[in-house]
């Protein structure tokens, strides 16, 4: 009596998890890199993109036939040859007619294939399609048992397991895949480059990387484009088969009558979709990233043409394209990966050489195959033409033996010692070829065949022949592919060119002349022109709000600093302030203004190379106001400050200011040289400028000591006076004594 586990069947197997997962997850991996993701050396191509040519072959759709839906390859393709999704092999196919993706289309298409513009395809009961001239030239060769051939998946079929034509497609159309743990990605190249590099192979087997690109100056796309690498990366690239292109769209600049221009985009990257590009580079003018553009329009047509506006004619063409080529995919990067199955069907990176060669010697191969198929086609014709001669020589004993004899085979072959294919195809002549003419035919063919065989004979066992046959191939190859074709003329220019320049954002501003005001409550805005300090009574401010701060001269180039109470400086862009038509905007909607945080200081960073920063508690230093400059929202904390404390002054200084003077709450006043032991920081809390026993600052200021102290007597008179500060030098951190008599009674200079 069988137990349950005697039943168990034989598909469940006792394994470790991990051991058979690695396995399966082995298999699946050597499946994707073999069978789908990289192309092959020999004939360029992936097993799906095979197995279409291959399956429009079979409907005879030749370049001189109909087209036919494209429905009708993908059915069979999917049928026949290649059991995976219909979408996924129609996908592949519309790739394959696309002229902006394939350099030379090996599927000629009718109907809608998609656009530059990233549109779609139609569906394919609507499309028709058949083989392109480079197709037929990829597969030639086929009947000529110059490839092996292997069963189909179900084994009702055979298919090739790789292509035997001439054409160069593997760097000609390129190819790029993502398989497991590898990848790869090749640009298009110019058959007819390659063709002349391939024959300097021929010639010279063991010719060095740098003598490919004598011949092979760089990748060739199908939109265009510029390369903009130096000849060296370039070369660098091809000998260890990894590198990548800088590829440029081709900009003009088109001038107009009064001065005015324009930049004009004809061919752009490749790989990169016109509408997302179009789409890219409006939003870079709505964001204001790019605030030298004013407008982006597409006026294509069959050609590409795109028309960049600048925002103004006094705007330079080259920081403009500069900017363009940094922040947009009108300059992107390929890749080069040359990463291929070799002949042996194992994955390898190649330099360029090193493809080229093995291309070669493959099609060495292949018309030693073909020669070989060929020789046995002649012996074969040669036997039958043999039996023939016999036949036409005793035709009279011939016509006996058949009218006479039962069984005439057997005697023929005994009587003339015929061969069983001779005799049957004297059997199967046709009376009409009996006429005296045919002899001499026979005779002719014969002699031709026999001078065709001797010379493939001598081709199949000389080298040299070989090669000089291949050369004369690929120069006839040449003649359909060459520079002076609309086909194979080179699209893509060589020019080297250094990367775009980081342009500053002050650079691409057209610089004006504006007046920043900043209210009491916070409210900031800029005014066009610069506004004087008598007109500032004219200006409006929104109810129980007035002037904060004097006026602050500027423009539009400008980065304006706000110093705040808590030590953190803000930094502004003057072109991005609101306009002075209204009453502006809260300087807190621009800059995350923290806590109780109030601004005591506004002033141009520009203006001011150094600052005296100076806290309540009577610390500071000076600072640089490049340092203060904050990249975001947020601002910089310049000056550390203990609980309670509050920064009080921030003051710019002039270049001939060498004193300090600060003043207490206590009204006790002190001066002291700038270069006495007063740091210049980045951050920090700075050195003790003046003791107090109660208070602690109320203000401080540089000045020059041979011009002494001056201030304001108030009033409308507008008077200043000046004192020698002699009596209140000191050192620094002294308490100091009484100001002198006049000096403003609220403690501030």
């Amino acid at each position: 009596m069988p137990t349950q586990l005697d039943d168990q069947p034989p598909a469940i197997v006792d394994a470790a998890f991990d051991e058979a997962l690695s396995q399966r997850y082995l298999v699946y991996a050597l499946s994707t890199i073999t069978a789908r993701s990289l192309p092959d050396l020999r004939d360029g191509l992936k097993p799906v993109h095979r197995r279409l040519l291959w399956a429009m072959r079979g409907l005879k759709l030749d370049p001189a036939s109909a087209y036919k839906k494209c429905a009708r390859v993908v059915g069979d393709v999917i049928g026949k040859y290649h059991p995976h999704g219909d979408q996924s092999v129609y996908d592949a196919m519309v790739r394959l007619a696309q002229t902006f993706a394939l350099r030379y289309p090996l599927v000629d298409g009718q109907g809608n294939f998609g656009n530059i513009d990233g549109d779609n395809a139609a569906a394919y009961r609507y499309t028709e399609a058949r083989l392109t001239r480079v197709a037929i030239d990829l597969m030639a060769g086929l009947d000529e048992g110059t490839v092996e051939f292997k069963p189909t998946y179900n084994g009702e079929d055979e298919e090739p397991e790789v292509f035997p034509g001439l054409f160069p497609n593997l760097l000609a159309n390129g190819a790029s895949g993502i398989a497991v743990g590898m990848a790869t990605s090749i640009p298009p190249h110019n058959a007819a480059e390659l063709i002349d590099a391939a024959t300097h192979l021929i010639d010279d087997p063991h010719a060095s990387d740098a003598a490919m690109m004598d011949f092979v100056s760089g990748p060739d796309f199908p939109t265009g484009g510029i390369v903009a690498d130096s000849a060296e990366v370039i070369a660098l690239a091809y000998a260890t088969g990894r590198g990548a292109f800088r590829v440029r769209a081709r900009v003009e600049v088109e001038r107009e009558k009064g001065g005015g221009w324009t930049l004009v985009v004809t061919e752009i990257p490749y790989g990169v979709q016109k509408g997302k590009l179009i789409e890219q580079i409006a939003t870079l003018i709505a964001d204001k990233k790019l605030p030298i553009l004013a407008d982006v329009r597409d006026e294509s047509d069959a050609e590409i043409r795109i028309v960049l506006e600048p925002r103004a004619r006094t705007v330079d063409p080259q920081v403009l394209m500069d900017s363009l080529f940094r922040l947009s995919d009108l300059e992107t990067r390929f890749s080069l990966n040359l990463n291929v199955l070799d002949a042996s069907r194992t994955p390898r990176v190649m330099g360029l050489r090193e493809v080229l060669s093995e291309w070669v010697k493959f099609q060495i191969e292949v018309l030693v195959k073909r020669s070989n198929h060929r020789l046995a086609k002649i012996a074969d014709r040669i036997e039958l033409l043999d039996g023939y001669l016999i036949a036409y020589l005793n035709l009279d004993r011939v016509i006996e033996i058949i009218r006479t004899e039962d069984e005439p085979k057997p005697v023929m072959m005994a009587e003339f010692g015929l061969t069983d294919r001779q005799t049957e195809a004297i059997l199967n002549m046709r009376l009409r070829s009996l006429r005296r003419l045919e002899e001499m035919e026979i005779k002719s063919e014969r002699e031709k065949l026999e001078k065709e065989r001797a010379e493939l004979t001598a081709l199949v066992e000389s080298p040299a022949r070989q090669r000089t046959r291949l050369k004369k191939d690929l120069a006839e190859l040449k003649k359909r592919y060459g520079p002076e074709t609309e086909l194979g003329r080179r699209r893509t220019l060589i020019e080297e060119a250094g990367p775009a320049r980081e342009i500053p954002l002050e650079a691409m501003i057209e610089r004006e002349p504006i007046t920043v005001i900043l209210s009491q409550r916070g409210w900031i805005r800029a005014m066009k022109g610069h506004v004087e300090a008598g007109e500032a009574d004219s200006l409006k401010f929104k109810e129980g709000d007035a002037l904060g701060f004097p006026l602050l001269h500027a423009h539009t180039t400008d980065k304006i600093l706000l110093a705040s109470s808590d030590g953190r400086f803000y930094t502004l862009a003057a072109d991005k302030l609101p306009g002075g038509r209204g009453f502006g905007e809260p300087v807190k909607l621009m800059a995350d203004i923290e806590g109780e945080g109030s601004i005591i200081a506004l002033f141009r960073a520009a203006g001011a190379e150094k600052l005296l920063v100076a806290s309540s508690d009577g610390k500071g230093f000076i600072t640089l106001a490049a340092a203060a400059v904050a990249e975001t929202r947020k601002g910089k904390q310049v000056v550390n400050l203990r609980a309670g404390q509050k920064l009080k002054v921030v003051r710019p200084i002039r270049p001939a200011d060498d004193w300090v003077a600060v003043i207490g709450d206590n009204r006790k006043l002190v001066a002291f040289p700038i270069a006495e032991n007063l740091p210049e920081m980045g951050r920090g809390q700075g050195v003790t400028l003046q003791r107090y026993r109660d208070g602690g600052l109320s203000d401080a200021t540089t000045f020059r000591a041979e011009e002494g102290l001056s201030w304001s007597l108030g009033g409308d008179s507008g008077r200043t006076r000046t004192e020698d500060m002699g009596p209140w030098l000191t050192a620094r951190a002294a308490a100091g004594r009484m100001p002198p008599q006049g000096f403003p009674r609220n403690n501030r200079f």
